[in-house]
């Protein structure tokens, strides 16, 4: 029996030579957004070692909406060519070069990860980010400024603008990120968003940047391209965002003109209680892929060859998306190719390698 997780998925004009995704990793390494040597070794390494797709890390469409004062960036042509130079590289490897644009929303000017908790203040190198309120995210985090009407319709421009350097950089796939407390999320979800007006209150308003923006994207990002979206599929707390919102907002942004779903989970709140563990999240995806009718992708601890040939099989997506067994073994899907019994050419400086 032939591996489904070594078989081409094809998303409009785009044809993956297997279904092993490079998850979106943040690398907290840059300068002023700028593409560096770090991310070329870093995801270069990654297409050598055979995944399909390599989706660059959350990319800031505004400097404000960066995450850290690290986080790469997209705002502004003179970031094209060195991330130019990274997805030339990817093609020629053979994996699809795609990228993540994002707004960290009320989560930004924060410090990385292994610089501690909370806020990066202003004289530190932070600023003041926004938000659909005032709410910090959490009493260490900085206190946003709510978006008024003027300020949406500039970070829907501004994911637009976004999507068209992307393209000229030579990514051949788009991921809009709304998902893991970032900005979208915080519309999406009824425990962060707490406005009146019509992008908050009911579903249809607070879904509404997110078509919105998608709409944008849509119409810039060339029609023969896919734009994929990530979304935390459940907050995983009582009154906040559920799967089956998931799928009522997949149906409609599969008729925006997206072509796949990124189901990950969590993130809006820090209290949510979430029940991690080998492919926890994967039930989540199969949900949206059923009952919206539009494909996934699975994420969340999987591991092992075995673990996401199964979720291939078993319908519960179509596309496997890996973070951290990628981090340990970048080469992880030859191995799993070995394993699985696929015929997957080495790259030929390699292959002494393979017996």
């Amino acid at each position: 029996m032939s591996s489904l997780l070594f078989s081409p998925l094809s998303l409009r004009g785009v044809t993956l030579r297997n279904r092993i995704a490079v998850s979106p990793m943040c690398q907290y390494s840059y300068e002023d957004g700028f593409s560096n040597d770090w991310q070329f070794v870093h995801l270069g390494s990654r297409a050598v070692g055979g995944a399909g797709l390599i989706i660059v890390e959350a990319t800031a469409v505004v400097p404000e909406g960066r995450i850290s004062p690290q986080d790469l960036g997209l705002w502004k042509d003179e970031h094209i060519a060195p991330l130019a130079r990274l997805t030339r590289f990817i093609s020629e490897q053979g994996a699809v070069p795609g990228i993540q644009i994002a707004h960290a929303g009320r989560k930004a000017s924060t410090a990385a990860p292994w610089n501690g908790d909370g806020a990066v203040r202003p004289e530190a190198g932070g600023w003041t980010p926004v938000g659909p309120t005032t709410e910090a995210f959490s009493p260490t985090y900085p206190v946003p400024e709510a978006l008024d009407k003027a300020g949406i319709e500039k970070v829907i421009r501004a994911f637009a603008d976004t999507a068209v350097r992307a393209h000229t950089a030579g990514f051949r796939l788009l991921e809009v990120h709304a998902a893991h407390g970032y900005l979208f999320h915080e519309f999406l979800s009824p425990l962060a968003n707490k406005r009146t007006d019509e992008y908050g209150g009911s579903f249809e308003n607070r879904i509404r940047i997110v078509r919105e923006a998608v709409r944008a994207v849509r119409a810039k990002w060339p029609e023969e391209l896919p734009l994929i979206v990530r979304i935390s599929a459940t907050d995983w707390v009582e009154g906040g965002w559920t799967v089956e919102d998931s799928v009522a907002l997949s149906r409609l942004l599969k008729e925006d003109g997206v072509d796949l779903m990124d189901c990950s989970s969590g993130g809006v709140v820090g209290h949510a209680k979430i029940p991690v563990g080998p492919g926890y999240q994967t039930s989540l995806a199969e949900r949206v892929r059923r009952e919206a009718g539009i494909a996934t992708g699975a994420v969340g601890l999987i591991h092992s060859s075995y673990q996401a040939e199964h979720i291939l099989r078993s319908g519960q997506a179509d596309l496997v998306i890996l973070a951290r067994q990628l981090l340990r073994d970048p080469y992880w899907p030859l191995h799993a190719a070995k394993e699985l019994g696929a015929d997957v050419k080495w790259p030929q400086q390699y292959e002494r390698a393979k017996r």
